[in-house]
């Protein structure tokens, strides 16, 4: 059976490991949903800062994340002198979060990457975001006739739409998502077809090599 997974990282791992309580070793899920699922693509929708890099939202899918992380190297030799630390930490934190990417790449993710935009609410508060879900829905409904099963790992209900529309169009869903995120409506959808991602725990976290 052809089977696509889709990862929306913003809903599944918001919080990183303080949320989730451990640290998920990223090419131990990729091999786990091969072994499992036999999932042959496995897109990973997230976000990323580009401190102004050129990004073509008319023309480029996806932050091109080398091109990015040269960007972002030359403009810290440029500008390091005129930087504060507060600043130079930022950006190494940023620098680190490309390098995760790169990694991701490497164990064989597809990755969806929007730039990290920043929206002042009402209240004059800052927040920052970076919206994937329409770029995966579209993906999911667009890739319609590549895939007879589809692994999704989100527990997002504003998904719920385009979940049924592939099941209209006799496609499998699997939800992999954790239970406490994930919306009502996704695991009545689900049904015996849920899985919470929390029980992976002991196959899927990463240990410290020695």
């Amino acid at each position: 059976m052809r089977t696509y997974a889709f990862i929306d990282a913003s809903n599944l791992f918001y919080g990183g490991e303080k949320s989730l309580g451990w640290r998920i070793d990223y090419q131990k899920l990729r091999q786990y949903l091969e072994d499992k699922y036999q999932v042959s693509k496995v897109y990973y929708f997230g976000g990323v800062e580009v401190h102004r890099f050129p990004f073509d939202y008319l023309n480029q899918e996806t932050v091109p994340i080398k091109e990015v992380e040269k960007y972002l190297v030359q403009y810290i030799e440029k500008k390091k002198q005129y930087l504060t630390e507060a600043k130079l930490v930022l950006l190494d934190r940023h620098l680190k979060r490309i390098c995760f990417y790169l990694k991701l790449e490497k164990f064989g993710y597809d990755l969806i990457l929007k730039p990290v935009k920043s929206y002042e609410d009402i209240e004059g508060n800052i927040e920052r975001k970076a919206n994937c879900d329409v770029d995966m829905a579209v993906h999911m409904i667009r890739d319609l006739e590549a895939f007879d099963r589809v692994v999704f790992l989100s527990g997002d209900g504003d998904f719920l739409p385009a979940l049924k529309l592939l099941k209209e169009n006799k496609k499998e869903v699997m939800v992999l998502a954790r239970a406490p995120r994930t919306a009502l409506e996704i695991k009545k959808f689900a049904g015996d077809k849920f899985r919470d991602f929390e029980y992976l725990r002991e196959l899927l976290k990463y240990e410290e090599k020695r």
